[in-house]
């Protein structure tokens, strides 16, 4: 058998530049992996771009603070803020019985610690001691930490000792300061779904009427100063050097039946489906929960579960 031909200086060369090629592509394929791993997913349905916007004057109105909001020329916008002299909020002018509720926010940056950025419904004003209150709050933090999103489900509790909150906390894969980002509340009879940029990233159902809050509510919006719990439990309170605390919101959508509404008005689905959530919603809410969630209630061994048997 002849022998064979030493390799020539060129192929030779080919080969250690492959050979040097592959430690690169597999940081690359690596680095791709981990980026893709906290892009945020596609859910499928875009609630958010389905319902008109409403001009704030037309939905809502001042609760308080009036001199800490300003409203834009064409009503599409708000400004609220804190100071060391109060908030600021606002008020639906009527109670919905379901409905998909939902603005975009850019939050304040900067040191923002005991503050409380907050979209809810509730029905307090009608029931005193003894409310409902569906919650998207943020809560503010130090440089550095982010902001916490926490959920949370109130049925007829309030702060006189029997109020039982439901919190699904979430650090966001985005830094909400930077822009405007939609948050949603979907409630409907079965369920209520919580949204950010169109995804769900909790969804509470009905699993017994002691459980679920069934009775009207308005929509509210705030800024306030909730430095005794709401930034590591009161460790990093409000901070007054850094006022004001300045909170933009646009693009106002309310969606549903109201109390006034007839009752062939039918609640808005939650997916093209209109019960339920598709796989892809389901699929996304997993990977909000999996990477960004950073507390949940019925997970809490410190918690009487008694109270909140759905755990």
């Amino acid at each position: 058998m002849a022998a064979s031909s030493p390799p020539s200086s060129s192929s030779m060369t080919r080969r250690r530049s492959a050979v040097a090629v592959v430690p690169a592509l597999l940081l690359v394929m690596a680095l791709a992996a981990a980026s893709g791993a906290d892009a945020q997913p596609s859910p499928g349905y875009y609630p958010s771009s389905r319902y008109r916007t409403i001009p704030f004057n037309r939905a809502y109105a001042n609760k308080w603070g009036p001199q800490h909001q300003t409203l834009s020329g064409d009503h599409s916008s708000l400004t609220i803020w804190l100071d060391k002299t109060c908030g600021s909020g606002f008020k639906s002018k009527h109670a919905y019985r379901n409905g998909y509720f939902s603005t975009r926010i850019k939050l304040p940056a900067g040191y923002t610690a005991g503050t409380n950025t907050a979209f809810y419904l509730s029905n307090n004003e009608a029931h005193p001691g003894f409310h409902d209150e569906i919650d998207m709050e943020f809560l503010g933090t130090i440089p550095g930490e982010p902001y916490t999103l926490q959920t949370n489900v109130y049925v007829r509790g309030s702060g006189d000792g029997r109020i039982v909150g439901r919190e699904m906390r979430f650090h966001l894969w985005f830094d909400p300061t930077a822009g405007y980002h939609t948050y949603a509340i979907l409630w409907n009879p079965d369920a209520i779904t919580f949204f950010v940029d169109d995804v769900p990233v909790r969804r509470y159902e009905r699993r017994a009427e002691l459980t679920f809050p069934d009775r009207p509510m308005w929509v509210y919006g705030s800024i306030w100063d909730a430095s005794d719990w709401a930034t590591d439990d009161g460790r990093h309170r409000a901070d007054y050097s850094y006022q004001p605390f300045v909170a933009h919101l646009d693009r106002f959508v309310i969606a549903g039946c109201s109390v006034a509404a007839p009752p062939a008005c039918r609640p808005v689905p939650a997916s093209p489906a209109g019960a339920g959530l598709t796989a892809q919603q389901y699929a996304a809410m997993r990977w909000a929960q999996q990477a960004h969630m950073v507390y949940y209630y019925c997970n809490d061994f410190r918690r009487d579960h008694s109270l909140t048997p759905e755990c």
